[in-house]
């Protein structure tokens, strides 16, 4: 349980170019990229985690330099409040968060592959929801590491492939967002900001 005192944001030293070293004390979510090939989905990304509350990943190897004006262009001014963790490829990612269904940090991974949609799971506070490359999504080895239980899509019409990663990206968070203001995690003040239920 958070001091209900503290500031949801806690300033620390940053170890990549374009983070400036926001640490939040309670991410809302965890959205991990695992090797995110286009600058300008990265960069929207991470407005979206920094507007929402939510830690982003970013798995290597990246297709693009993480300090690419294309990446800075698209997160605006909100980079220097994002909080960003990095790592050295999916084996290191999965060996420090190993795939889990029970709370506080369970892991749903976006894929194709998936019997169960967005809507058919309780995407909840400090989940992570893991998503993979533009082109392809998430390698098959990854996959098959995940029970069948916690691989979830986003619904679309029939025939329809994909969905823009950025988007599909803010489709997952908010609906995550929805259902922890259902269950009385987080609330709105008076102006619709978004805010911890446990913090005045």
């Amino acid at each position: 349980m958070p001091d209900n005192n503290a500031n949801e944001y806690e300033p620390t030293r940053s170890d990549t170019p374009i983070a400036a070293g926001v640490r939040l004390s309670r991410p809302r979510l965890h959205v991990v990229l695992i090797e995110p090939e286009i600058p300008n989905n990265t960069g929207n990304i991470g407005r979206t985690c920094v507007t929402t509350g939510c830690r982003l990943h970013l798995v290597h190897p990246l297709a693009f330099d993480i300090d690419e004006k294309a990446c800075r262009r698209a997160g605006l001014d909100y980079w220097p409040r994002l909080d960003l963790v990095e790592h050295d490829n999916a084996e290191a990612y999965l060996g420090a968060h190993p795939p889990s269904s029970n709370p506080p940090a369970r892991s749903w991974f976006l894929t194709s592959h998936a019997t169960r949609s967005i809507f058919d799971v309780p995407i909840g506070m400090g989940d992570h929801l893991v998503f993979g490359r533009e082109s392809r999504g998430l390698d098959r080895g990854v996959i098959d590491r995940v029970p069948e239980s916690q691989r979830i899509s986003v619904p679309m019409v029939p025939g329809e492939r994909s969905l823009n990663l950025s988007t599909c990206v803010a489709v997952c968070v908010y609906t995550a967002v929805r259902n922890m203001y259902g269950n009385g995690d987080v609330r709105l003040d008076e102006s619709g900001r978004l805010h911890d239920a446990s913090l005045p």
